[in-house]
């Protein structure tokens, strides 16, 4: 799809960038050409290389275009995830870029982990956890990585800073769907 090719060649160009002061964005041709572009939508850029996580940042809320939150995300995704060091030249040329396209997040009403287990759709749901002012999300692709609802919401409680068997109540759990282009 012509699409994607342009989203996945917008988060490239944008990374690109910081290595070539040249390259510059004509926006308001692409916003002007390209419909989707104006969308206000939430993405999260992935980089990987040789098959590994080097970066992954995004917005979880639409709070701008299309456009400026592919071009923000996919920077920060290579310079600014401090799980990582920068991203060099050399990384570049070999990373693999994936862009996730986010539904509005909806809360899932829920009476306990057992309930919860059975609303949330392993593969399709991306999920987004809160307890006590912490708050982590996992993308729906996570899934293949932890394919267990156990699994999953494990290192979720973890990645948000949480002790998963010492939960002091139910988080609030919101679920949303991506359209993952790569």
């Amino acid at each position: 799809m012509e699409e994607n090719k342009l989203l996945l060649e917008l988060a490239s160009k944008s990374i690109e960038s910081e290595f070539d002061s040249s390259i510059a964005f004509d926006k308001k041709k692409l916003l002007n050409e390209n419909p989707i572009l104006n969308e206000v939508r939430a993405c999260f850029i992935t980089l990987t290389l040789n098959g590994k996580l080097r970066g992954c940042i995004g917005s979880l809320l639409a709070h701008r275009t299309l456009l400026e939150d592919i071009l923000h995300n996919a920077k920060s995704a290579a310079f600014a995830d401090l799980r990582f060091d920068r991203l060099t030249k050399k990384e570049f040329e070999k990373i693999k870029i994936e862009i996730s396209i986010l539904s509005v997040p909806s809360a899932l009403e829920y009476s306990d982990f057992n309930d919860l287990e059975k609303k949330i759709v392993p593969n399709v749901h991306g999920v987004i956890l809160e307890l006590n002012g912490k708050k982590a999300t996992f993308l729906p692709q996570v899934w293949e990585q932890l394919p267990t609802f156990n699994e999953f919401m494990v290192h979720l409680c973890k990645k948000a800073g949480l002790e998963p068997n010492k939960l002091p109540g139910l988080p609030k759990i919101h679920t949303y769907e991506a359209r993952k282009i790569k």
